[in-house]
């Protein structure tokens, strides 16, 4: 099986390239825009009719689509999340391979979710920023695009990779500061959401279920349990080996937001300080993930204090 992967240098990508290599059965070629690409593409400039060329030349059994854009405005959140998919649904719907489509989307799209409740795929989707209605309206191109597609909603990834920007991330760097500097205490901001965090390497072996299977329209790809970023930051102190005090800080929404998005050093507090960005989805999420099971033969293997252990390995090893 020929299986092109775009976006395979992306924090999801890079592991789906790793599954996908190590399944003997499958040929993998990379699309994407740096050099070490098998092609270079820019899905967000390039024309549906290049792509397509190049489709019908290589004649792919399934295009995994892993790119996207997770930060920015609203303009370039579109060109790299909507744009880029309509090229590729475009290109593939003109191609003559007759590839299936795997695309990657995101539970932002789904927006809040009211707490306690497990969000399943029915969920009427509701986001709360530019990056969800980007991803949304990226899903809505595939399921219309009368091609053989599956959309994997992955809810909140972690494990080695995660980005520094990332909630999980910049509480391991705040928590490798304080103990770098000996910092008895870390304040912390932000903690109160509670997330659904699904280990990379487990929504790669997800990519790779939906390659091999016939499902279509959208697979919530998740833990099935939120977890509270406070208690997050506990069990990452603890798998650090920090012996110190964690004190949450409390802000008015309109603050906490604003140090959310741009963390700067706060002169009232002489402590290191780390704040999670928001997301768009409120203080509540939670992947129905019955479907993933059933239709994928998908589960999550690995627990969060493995994920935040790796987090933590490759935090730690930052000078």
């Amino acid at each position: 099986m020929r299986v092109l992967l775009i976006g395979a240098n992306g924090y999801i990508g890079r592991f789906v390239a790793d599954r996908l290599l190590a399944d003997p059965a499958v040929q993998l070629t990379a699309l994407g825009r740096g050099d070490d690409a098998d092609v270079r593409f820019d899905l967000a400039s390039g024309s549906p009719g290049a792509l397509t060329r190049f489709l019908d030349a290589v004649h792919p059994g399934v295009v995994v689509n892993c790119a996207g854009a997770t930060r920015g405005g609203a303009r370039e959140l579109t060109r790299h999340n909507t744009v880029a998919v309509a090229t590729v649904c475009e290109a593939l719907r003109r191609s003559g391979c007759g590839a299936r489509l795997v695309q990657i989307g995101c539970s932002a799209e789904y927006g809040p979710s009211q707490p306690g409740s497990s969000t399943a795929e029915d969920a009427v989707p509701r986001p709360g920023g530019p990056y969800g209605v980007s991803k949304l309206a990226a899903t809505e191109l595939v399921l219309g695009s009368g091609l053989d597609a599956v959309v994997l909603r992955v809810f909140s990834p972690a494990g080695p990779g995660t980005p520094a920007g990332s909630p999980l991330g910049r509480l391991a760097e705040a928590m490798r500061r304080a103990m770098q500097s000996g910092d008895g205490e870390l304040k912390l901001g932000g903690l109160g959401a509670q997330r659904d965090f699904v280990d990379v390497r487990d929504v790669a072996r997800a990519v790779h279920a939906a390659s091999l299977s016939a499902a279509q329209g959208v697979i919530n790809i998740g833990s099935g349990r939120a977890v509270r970023l406070r208690d997050a930051a506990a069990v990452l102190a603890r798998v650090a080996g920090y012996g110190g005090a964690l004190h949450e800080l409390d802000s008015p929404p309109g603050a906490l937001r604003t140090a959310i998005g741009h963390p700067r050093p706060d002169p009232d507090h002489a402590h290191p300080v780390a704040y999670p960005y928001p997301d768009g989805c409120g203080s509540w999420q939670q992947a129905d993930v019955r479907t993933a099971r059933d239709r994928l033969g998908w589960r999550p293997r690995i627990g969060l204090e493995e994920s935040l252990a790796d987090i933590w390995m490759e935090a730690a090893c930052r000078i």
